[in-house]
């Protein structure tokens, strides 16, 4: 469904009416992004999934349950105004198409929002494209521990070509826990390395969980670059990321043979379940 990806929780796509709808979507959102990056045009990219969803109405389930990631204050002590307020500000809405029930969802909370299909932004950072796409232009924002791990990986040849770079401009940093219990400590948190960060970088790919919805739009502000919502992305370029999720399952997992990853928020990764684990 997407060049250069497997994806066996949508393998049957191409048997579905919206298939060719999903292919020539997929050229204009390449098309966009190039246009962009071409005119120096500075936009936030934000995704709405499940966990969104959770979070932005208050429902303790899953990763919107407080103390467990995003947030350590119960709901009934926690101002949601400027989350769900802030996701709606972002410059480009995406949602997962091929998620049953998540475009009804998103509707529910932001009725008529147009949007563009998350699985694009999965897909391309699956399949590299980003990467040969934006070369030299490409810097990332995630929790410090996952960064710290890529940052290292891309010490090691046998990962730079993995991936088809020789490095990221900028390692932009969030604290792994606990993001959104101070929204303007983050926000500052950030702001202070965007300001310091390299000229050259237009592109950054980001996976910061909920603390997006109250973020990501005062970003392009702060630094005129693209700002790309491509969530777990960031797990795979950490070697980290559960391959049955979508686009994943050709991914490749590269590991540090020497170093301790029991500090990390793994999601649903099992490496006993890694087939295809390497480590350098």
């Amino acid at each position: 469904m997407i060049e250069g990806t497997s994806d066996i929780k949508h393998k049957e796509i191409n048997k579905l009416p919206l298939y060719y709808t999903f292919q020539k979507d997929l050229e204009n959102f390449k098309n966009l992004l190039i246009l962009l990056e071409n005119e120096k045009k500075g936009a936030s990219f934000i995704h709405f999934g499940d966990g969104d969803y959770f979070f932005l109405k208050k429902i303790a389930i899953g990763s919107a349950t407080p103390g467990k990631r995003a947030l350590s204050i119960p709901y009934d002590k926690f101002d949601i105004t400027p989350y769900r307020e802030g996701w709606l500000k972002a410059d480009y809405h995406c949602v997962e198409y091929l998620e049953r029930g998540m475009p009804e969802k998103l509707n529910e909370l932001y009725p008529g929002q147009k949007t563009i299909a998350t699985e694009f932004l999965y897909g391309l950072i699956m399949n590299k494209w980003f990467f040969k796409t934006f070369k030299g232009r490409i810097g990332l924002i995630g929790a410090c521990e996952k960064l710290d791990i890529i940052k290292e990986l891309m010490n090691h040849k046998e990962y730079q070509e993995y991936v088809g770079l020789d490095r990221f401009n900028d390692y932009i940093k969030i604290p792994q826990r606990f993001a959104c219990d101070d929204l303007s400590g983050t926000i500052n948190m950030v702001k202070e390395q965007l300001e310091k960060a390299n000229k050259a970088t237009f592109v950054y790919l980001y996976g910061v969980g909920h603390v997006k919805s109250g973020l990501i739009h005062h970003l392009p502000k702060i630094k005129n670059a693209i700002y790309l919502d491509v969530g777990a992305g960031i797990d795979g370029l950490a070697g980290l990321i559960d391959t049955d999720r979508p686009y994943a399952n050709n991914w490749i997992n590269y590991r540090l043979k020497n170093y301790n990853y029991n500090s990390l928020d793994l999601l649903n990764y099992d490496k006993n379940k890694d087939v295809k684990l390497k480590y350098v």
